[in-house]
């Protein structure tokens, strides 16, 4: 009788981190799964209140409005894989958008082509928020400032300039040329604007994936202190992925830019909070090293649904707000049980 349990004993240690790895796996299944399905919920709920929700029109207009968000969503991803965040992305948004269109309104009310005045707008809108991610990366990584406090400070940089240089109105002469490639214009029946952000989100993922830069950026979020003893050149690569994170706001911010016609001092609005939400709502984890372009991009699923579907069922505006910071706590609360129980 004493032989079973001592011939049994192998066998249960061994099958032990097997049974642990099942069952990792299953959690990690079901945790990919479960957006995915509450999109489907989300549509079907705000369908049954109203017959609008799941018109062909309407499916097509939440498709648009969450390229736009997809790209915000995207970029705040890239630094919280890093344990950062940009504050700074909506008022970023609002800069380059006024700033652009004030080049090529510029450029083009002097009677010159207007193909120059849109190829200066857009490189003075991309070199404006690159600077602006450069400005970030280097307060943060080089002179050690908290991301909170440093996107914070070039938050409000970012709102006086942008208030400052178009006096507070909106800035008028953006060339129908510019509106076509961001935004009136197709690619095979689909919008300008959902090519791009697919386009964008294609590459984004590769990098991610394929680069050792992107690759970097895991191991920076997952264990900083490791990283650098490993080699990895951690200061330079912040600073990079700030400054990608402002690229990607600037390429949004030419794009809404060309959808309102306008260069406008409150486009960015509440983006920042916006993208944070989706980005964690998708399952970007803020203590960092996990996350990527799927995960922004149903994150940015669900903000648009959300916020369509309160739109048409007649929402007040200042509920959604509460709405909106409940879920960004809600997705801290759940990243954090979730790295609790690993």
């Amino acid at each position: 009788m004493s032989d079973a349990p001592l011939a049994a004993a192998p066998k249960t240690a061994a099958e032990a981190p097997r049974q642990a790895e099942r069952r990792g796996l299953a959690v990690e299944w079901l945790r990919q799964l479960a957006l995915p399905a509450v999109l489907l919920v989300l549509l079907a709920g705000f369908g049954a209140a109203d017959d609008r929700v799941l018109t062909g029109y309407n499916l097509l207009n939440i498709a648009q409005q969450a390229s736009y968000l997809a790209l915000f969503a995207m970029a705040q991803m890239v630094v919280i894989l890093t344990r950062g965040f940009d504050l700074s992305l909506g008022p970023t948004v609002s800069m380059v958008s006024v700033a652009a269109a004030l080049t090529m309104a510029g450029v083009g009310g002097t009677g010159g082509s207007l193909v120059p005045a849109v190829i200066l707008g857009i490189i003075a809108g991309l070199a404006l928020a690159c600077a602006c991610g450069v400005f970030n990366g280097v307060v943060v990584a080089l002179l050690g400032v908290s991301p909170l406090v440093a996107t914070l400070g070039s938050m409000n940089v970012a709102i006086g300039i942008a208030t400052t240089i178009s006096g507070g109105r909106p800035v008028q002469g953006v060339p129908a040329p510019f509106s076509e490639i961001f935004y009136s214009g197709s690619v095979f029946g689909i919008s300008s604007a959902i090519v791009i952000a697919c386009a964008v989100g294609l590459v984004l993922h590769l990098v991610l994936n394929r680069t050792v830069f992107g690759r970097s950026l895991y191991i920076i979020g997952t264990n900083p202190g490791a990283a650098a003893v490993a080699g990895v050149p951690v200061r330079r690569l912040l600073v990079a992925a700030y400054i990608l994170c402002s690229a990607l706001a600037g390429l949004g911010a030419l794009m809404m830019t060309a959808r309102t016609g306008s260069g406008e001092p409150n486009l960015g609005g509440t983006l920042s909070l916006q993208s944070i939400a989706a980005a964690v709502v998708g399952g970007t984890s803020l203590a960092g090293g996990r996350g990527g372009v799927v995960t922004a991009v149903l994150g940015a699923l669900f903000i648009t649904i959300l916020s369509n579907g309160m739109n048409l069922t007649g929402v007040d505006g200042y509920v959604q707000m509460i709405v909106l910071g409940a879920i960004v706590i809600l997705g801290v609360v759940i990243d954090r049980l979730s790295l609790e129980a690993r």
